[in-house]
């Protein structure tokens, strides 16, 4: 082992030893706590950022400063990336990376605006305005997942978009991909009178539908896949991502849909005083996504051990379903293209008040 492997690993064991003094002695303490969450595989530590948390994760986890600071959101776009994570672990990834796996999106977004985070994944429209913010200071580089939404309801009341007429929705992804889409969506249908209910966070929401106590909820995947495995009688009312396929009328070849719910996002000045580091990890993020969706039983054990889910068999049934592609280039032009122009008619402040320049795709 080099000098620099060893003062990486023993800076992340001391992370580790501070880190559990100052947690709470139950183990199964709420996601609300405000406490950091350590998740770790079989040496690299992962930190778990709560909502609302005032984190300095950059300092905290890095020990190399030439390492690449990289954000992940708690969802799909983390599961995507828990085999890189693994290989990190492991020592045998070619890149140096810090991953952070953030609870909340603003959260990620403001690391990225302020430069503590080097690439994350966020939400679509969060990086047009993400982009828009800071006057073209990030690039575009991949979508990495498609639509994964579903309204799940208690009962058999809703069938339709229009059967949302009078009803009240709760959602979370409040300012993100689930409230413009749900907002497009109602207004090209014609659909009135709907009242949408926001929760902070996907977990605090999938756990109260399961629970009973709020009788339907908008919730992507993993979180729509956790709820359902909690309550037998909760049912998949409508696929967002179908309604936008209908309403968008875009062709989707043969994607499953045409709906980017996230992307990785580089900070331009990074990108372009690192094109080699960037172009490695965007080759070993995405052979991450592939070993993921070809070995779904071995990438849910790391989607536990990096606790993006809990429940390994939850897990398994959720991979799947989550839509974990990695599509660059051309391709994730067009359709990340598509998208933003419809948010931006349907509501310019969904991505930041105009579309990005030509600029904001990453040529590499």
């Amino acid at each position: 082992m080099n000098f620099k492997k060893f003062i990486s690993l023993l800076a992340a064991a001391v992370l580790v030893v501070v880190s559990f003094a100052g947690c709470s002695s139950n183990e199964n303490s709420s996601s609300e706590s405000s406490s950091n969450v350590i998740a770790s595989g079989d040496g690299i530590k992962v930190e778990v950022i709560g909502d609302g948390s005032d984190s300095s994760s950059s300092e905290e986890t890095s020990s190399d400063s030439e390492a690449m600071n990289v954000a992940m959101l708690k969802g799909p776009t983390a599961i995507g990336a828990v085999m890189l994570m693994k290989a990190q672990d492991e020592g045998t990834a070619e890149g140096n990376y810090n991953f952070t796996i953030d609870t909340a999106p603003d959260s990620v977004v403001s690391k990225v605006i302020s430069g503590e985070v080097d690439v994350a994944a966020v939400p679509s429209n969060s990086a047009a305005a993400i982009y828009n913010k800071t006057e073209g200071g990030v690039v575009v580089a991949a979508v990495n997942t498609l639509g994964t939404l579903y309204l799940l309801e208690n009962g058999d009341t809703i069938n339709s978009v229009a059967d949302l007429a009078g009803k009240t929705i709760n959602s979370s992804g409040q300012g993100a991909v689930p409230e413009y889409v749900l907002n497009y969506i109602l207004a090209k249908s014609g659909t009135e009178n709907v009242t949408v209910n926001f929760m902070q966070a996907h977990d605090e929401l999938a756990a109260a539908v399961a629970s009973g106590e709020v009788d339907n909820a908008l919730l992507p995947e993993p979180y729509a896949d956790v709820a359902l495995a909690k309550n037998p009688d909760l049912r998949v009312a409508l696929d967002i991502a179908q309604c936008y396929d209908e309403y968008s009328g875009v062709d989707k070849g043969e994607m499953p849909n045409t709906l980017p719910m996230g992307c990785i996002v580089i900070r331009k000045e990074y990108a372009e005083n690192h094109p080699e580091e960037v172009q490695l990890f965007l080759d070993e993020y995405k052979k991450s996504i592939e070993e993921v969706n070809s070995n779904v039983e071995e990438s849910a054990k790391y989607v536990v051990s990096y606790g993006i889910i809990d429940d390994e068999t939850v897990a398994k049934e959720a991979i799947p379903k989550c839509s974990i592609y990695y599509i660059d280039g051309d391709e994730m032009k067009s359709v990340m293209g598509s998208f933003l122009s419809i948010m931006n008619e349907a509501n310019p402040k969904s991505i930041g008040g105009k579309m990005p320049g030509d600029d904001f795709y990453y040529a590499g």
